[in-house]
């Protein structure tokens, strides 16, 4: 157990003193660039989806 409590305390003092968090602006340009990148995938996909759609259905009346 004492191992475990002193594994507790060091992370503890590790994340209070030597973590560099990052400031709410950087936050929030991140969380921006994240956000735009996450919509743009999207709209990547979604369009690759729609031509891949369109071109199954076109390939299947071929066929009936």
């Amino acid at each position: 157990m004492n191992k475990f409590t002193t594994f507790v305390k060091e992370s503890y003092q590790e994340l209070v003193e030597r973590v560099s968090w990052p400031k709410w602006e950087q936050l929030q340009q991140s969380t921006m660039i994240v956000l735009g990148a996450t919509l743009f995938i999207t709209a990547i996909v979604a369009i690759l989806d729609f031509v891949a759609n369109g071109s199954m259905k076109f390939i299947y009346s071929l066929f009936k």
